[in-house]
């Protein structure tokens, strides 16, 4: 599963006006090389570039620190699309979501107006 995102953390991190990653069960997570860990996010040594943000089960790695990227990866869906430039347009394939993925459960626990308040955090 791949996706980008335009949230202002992953904007800062890449540089530039989002950033893509895939997911893939932890257990198929192989590093090499040093990195640097902050709570469950890990980072070059040498660069400070994220590499990885580990969970108990998933692994999110930044497709821009792999030496090669698999080819058949295609965003599945876009996180925080209210920051998204005005000059992207949406990726037609690809679900979109105002925030970060939450799953259906947790989206209709939520209160009409507290999501209406993350909304306007955006």
């Amino acid at each position: 599963m791949s996706g980008i995102c335009h949230c202002a953390d992953c904007r800062k991190t890449s540089g530039s006006a989002f950033s893509a990653y895939a997911v893939w069960p932890v257990s198929t997570l192989e590093q090499t090389g040093q990195v640097s860990t902050y709570g469950s996010r890990s980072f070059c040594v040498t660069c400070g570039s994220r590499v990885t943000f580990v969970s108990d089960d998933k692994a999110e790695v930044m497709l821009g620190s792999l030496d090669v990227v698999p080819s058949d990866l295609t965003p599945q869906y876009e996180l925080w699309t209210g920051r998204r430039e005005n000059w992207l347009h949406p990726l037609p394939e690809a679900q979109q979501f105002d925030h970060d993925r939450q799953p259906p459960a947790a989206v209709s626990e939520t209160a009409p107006a507290e999501r209406s308040a993350l909304r306007k955090q955006a």
